[in-house]
């Protein structure tokens, strides 16, 4: 089988699963595990490296690694961010 089909329909079904399990959340776990999840990106950013150094034809690697990165970095601060908010909410009012 050719490892594009494969790829795409792996892909496919990945995106189906992920809608599937976010929307059985209930919107009060939500933000905890999405905050928590979103620092799993140092994965992606790990392999976007990886990627943004592989010759490859007209530089695709280096461009979609480039995009990876950013993303990534963007998901990765998101998330701490979040989480702080978060976080604050829960402090007592120094008054």
């Amino acid at each position: 089988m050719d490892p594009f089909i494969t790829a795409l329909v792996v892909f496919v079904l990945a995106v189906f699963i992920g809608f599937e399990v976010i929307t059985k959340v209930p919107s009060t776990l939500h933000t905890p595990l999405m905050s928590g999840s979103n620092a799993i990106s140092g994965i992606t950013l790990v392999g976007a490296l990886l990627c943004s150094f592989a010759d490859s034809f007209f530089y695709v690697g280096v461009i979609l690694g480039f995009l990876a990165i950013v993303a990534a970095t963007i998901n990765v601060v998101g998330g701490y961010v979040v989480t702080d908010r978060m976080l604050k909410m829960f402090l007592k009012d120094k008054k």
